[in-house]
């Protein structure tokens, strides 16, 4: 009898254990379910919150880039300015169109999320409206400087036409300034020559006792001065006369310390104004 009890007493044990072996398994089984879904949540919030984080970064560098874009009134930038402005614009509204990828991305995130709180879709509004307001204000920059820009470019026109008439009235002054000092030196130029009557005779000059008779002579046997600088012509002869018609009172013809004749011009204006060919006949 003892045997039974005791033997009906281990079997009742064992179950006993075996129960409560199996309440432990299912109670394990039901935390770790548990533990499963807080462990999702976690990395969905997670990468609901880095999403978000993108976006402030995004629209904090967007508006350190806009502030670096400064459009100036009445004034036009250098080419290298104007080089920064154009790469700080590409790069505002490449990141424009990640924050607005990325917000989209928050939307689909949170509809397909268990989180469906109000305070976190709040939160997502508030990026969005940010992100719109940042929007409206490039776009209204991006006006400015499109008109700045036309502006800039009516500008150059204006300056090219100009630098066009200055460089035509810089060419047409020189023009004139040659023309005036080819026609300065025309009227201020002379030839002069002296010789013995038979060398007068072999150039062409002297002609039946008649000087410069006509205009088969050599012209090349004359001297050429300027009469502006030109107002004493040596001889060096001891015997010399004019045979060309010049003013009295404008020149006198005298003898050096030498003997030799020498003449000087005393109104050179008036000495040429008769002819600008000077004949002296010298022994």
């Amino acid at each position: 009898m003892k045997k039974i009890v005791i033997i009906v007493a281990g079997v009742i044990m064992m179950a006993a254990c075996q129960n409560q072996n199996e309440s432990k398994t299912r109670m394990q089984q039901q935390i770790d379910s548990l533990q499963t879904i807080v462990d999702d949540k976690d990395a969905e919030l997670n990468d609901i919150i880095a999403t978000m984080t993108e976006v402030q970064t995004g629209i904090r560098r967007i508006a350190e880039a806009e502030g670096r874009v400064t459009v100036a009134d009445g004034s036009q930038e250098s080419a290298s300015n104007r080089a920064i402005i154009r790469d700080n614009m590409e790069y505002i509204c490449e990141a424009m169109q990640q924050n607005r990828d990325l917000v989209a991305q928050l939307r689909e995130k949170l509809n397909a999320s268990r989180f469906k709180g109000d305070k976190l879709k709040s939160l997502v509004d508030g990026l969005q409206a940010q992100v719109e307001n940042q929007n409206q204000r490039i776009q209204e920059l991006q006006a400015t400087l499109a008109e700045k820009d036309s502006t800039i470019i009516a500008q150059i026109g204006r300056i090219d036409s100009l630098s066009q008439s200055v460089a035509t009235l810089t060419e047409v002054s020189k023009e004139q300034s040659g023309t005036l000092a080819r026609q300065e030196k025309q009227i201020n130029n002379a030839w002069f020559v002296y010789g013995t009557k038979a060398e007068l005779k072999e150039q062409g000059i002297l002609k039946g006792g008649e000087v410069l008779k006509d205009n088969d002579f050599n012209k090349d046997y004359f001297t050429e001065i300027d009469i502006r600088n030109v107002k004493d012509i040596k001889t060096y002869s001891k015997s010399a006369r004019l045979l060309t018609t010049h003013p009295d009172g404008s020149y006198v013809l005298a003898k050096d310390g030498n003997g030799y004749y020498e003449l000087h011009i005393s109104n050179p204006s008036r000495f040429w104004s008769v002819s600008k060919y000077l004949v002296m006949l010298v022994k």
